[in-house]
């Protein structure tokens, strides 16, 4: 079996959305799909058929996975009233 090789083009004067980095985008095609990165950041996108980025969904706090919680390994304290301290009523 062959698989089909990946060319990746360099876009002269192309910058980066993310970085604002000149010449680091480089263009590819996956599936039929055109694609870009940045080589300087990582920044990746694809692009729909005029040629402009297909926005991602954005993150909020439901499609986000929940932030695992370390184990606490203190213990809990529970402070007691001193009844030999009195308050200055006073005032």
């Amino acid at each position: 079996m062959s698989e089909a090789v990946v060319v990746k083009r360099f876009i002269a004067g192309a910058v980066c959305p993310a970085c604002e980095q000149m010449d680091t985008i480089r263009m590819f095609e996956l599936e039929g799909v055109p694609n870009r990165e940045c080589v300087a950041c990582g920044y990746a996108d694809t692009l729909d058929e005029r040629g402009n980025s297909v926005p991602r969904e954005l993150p909020t706090r439901v499609t986000q996975p929940k932030p695992v919680r370390p184990a606490s390994a203190g213990k809990t304290v529970q402070f007691f009233p001193n009844p030999k301290l009195k308050k200055n009523t006073s005032d």
